[in-house]
């Protein structure tokens, strides 16, 4: 049995160390944030859309204008849900794609996804793994990361689902508040785990 497992968690929880951690270790990862901004130079009918949305100056010599779109989202649900409503369909289309193809050749394959939740692709996943830290810990992780002060990232924690919200509906949780050293045990450890039910 080959598994499809898609990793999750808010924003400074670590699911990215955990995803890279499972690549040092030879298995296929996806990154759903990288597919995305591929769709958004690659594909055409996504690009319309967006130029059609958001006007010319979304797009700068056929390449996404970020800090544009970034002005015209931010603080803007609604213009926020509609680029998303742009965007994540082709990109969960081809993420199951790429993941059915890993599938030819392994019997696991990982995507790292902050929105699995949110943009509603759970189904396409056999698990899903939630990375988790405290709040105090993710804030400071952003902070130091990103060279920012506390407000800014508050709010964005606030925009996304609540940890607790993503645990409860998680079939496995790495509580990821310490060292990297421990991180990679416990990423050993749920290896071991998903390969023993690939079996």
């Amino acid at each position: 049995m080959s598994l499809k497992i898609g990793i999750t968690g808010g924003i400074g929880s670590g699911k990215t160390s955990v995803a890279r951690l499972f690549a040092k270790k030879g298995c296929p990862v996806l990154y759903a944030d990288d597919i995305a901004k591929e769709i958004l130079v690659e594909d055409s009918a996504v690009k319309e859309k967006i130029i059609s949305s958001f006007g010319n100056d979304a797009y700068d010599e056929n390449l996404p204008n970020r800090k544009y779109l970034a002005d015209k989202v931010f603080n803007n649900p609604e213009n926020l849900s509609l680029i998303n409503s742009i965007i994540h369909p082709p990109t969960i289309k081809k993420i199951s794609f790429l993941c059915n193809k890993e599938l030819f050749k392994n019997d696991l394959v990982f995507v790292e996804s902050a929105l699995i939740y949110e943009a509603d692709f759970v189904d396409i996943f056999d698990y899903i793994l939630v990375v988790t830290a405290s709040e105090d810990i993710r804030i400071k992780r952003i902070c130091n990361r990103d060279g920012t002060n506390k407000e800014p990232v508050i709010k964005r924690i606030k925009n996304q689902f609540s940890e607790e919200s993503k645990i409860s509906r998680a079939d496995f949780v790495i509580h990821n508040e310490d060292s990297i050293a421990n991180l990679e045990r416990k990423v050993d450890l749920f290896l071991s785990i998903f390969k023993s039910m690939a079996k």
